[in-house]
């Protein structure tokens, strides 16, 4: 098994990088994601496991809305923030595990949803896959997996053209957003994927994709349900 902490980036586990992740993110609005969700019938009493979670954008707001959520992040310093969050939250209804999609154990009965943003990308494809039946095996038949990543919207002779027009809107100051040097590092160390690599091995865990949308040709977001028993 590899290492998941080896591939976490190294930015993510700095806690002076932590504490302005939200800032260069951009404040994610978690309100689609909830409301695909819901969509598939997730409600007070849903359980919800958010892998990949960071700081906690997504899973502070889905702990407001379902029965129980479980924040999964492999990095020490992004937990810390969850947690302090969490608790000026007030939520009971929220647990923080230190792990990864390939060695997050999920306990208690199967999840109602899965929810990962901006994190798979961290695996290589061989990996990606074994993630995804992963997934698939924790979510209860017809549950929902919501997944959001830099997923490449395009074949291999458009490379050029798509990362230069990439590249050449990146933010300037790398406090308010990713820069032209953070995207270069993404492309040539981290391990998005084409889109028609990644379906199938969506296909292959047993998921249904019902939802398919992208942005400018590199940011995905999935809504897919679990159609194996």
């Amino acid at each position: 098994m590899i290492d998941e902490l080896a591939h976490a980036g190294p930015e993510h586990l700095d806690p002076a990088f932590v504490a302005g992740y939200d800032r260069k993110q951009g404040y994610p609005d978690p309100a689609a994601d909830l409301a695909a969700f819901e969509a598939h019938g997730l409600d007070a009493a849903s359980v919800v496991v958010d892998i990949g979670a960071g700081a906690g954008q997504f899973a502070i707001a889905a702990a407001r809305r379902f029965g129980h959520v479980t924040a999964v992040d492999v990095s020490p310093a992004m937990l810390a923030a969850l947690r302090e969050r969490a608790a000026a939250a007030g939520l009971a209804n929220l647990d923080c595990v230190r792990a990864g999609f390939l060695s997050y154990q999920h306990a208690g009965p199967p999840a109602d949803g899965v929810y990962t943003r901006h994190a798979l990308h961290q695996l290589p494809d061989f990996w990606k896959a074994l993630a995804l039946d992963r997934i698939a095996r924790m979510l209860r038949p017809g549950g929902v997996l919501r997944l959001r990543d830099l997923i490449f919207d395009f074949g291999p002779d458009e490379a050029a053209a798509v990362f230069t027009g990439w590249l050449e809107h990146a933010a300037a100051d790398p406090a308010a957003g990713y820069t032209s040097a953070d995207y270069a590092e993404h492309i040539r160390t981290e391990f998005s994927t084409f889109r028609w690599l990644l379906e199938p091995m969506l296909a292959a865990a047993g998921f249904e994709i019902v939802a398919a949308d992208f942005e400018v040709r590199l940011y995905g977001a999935y809504t897919c349900v679990k159609t194996t028993p």
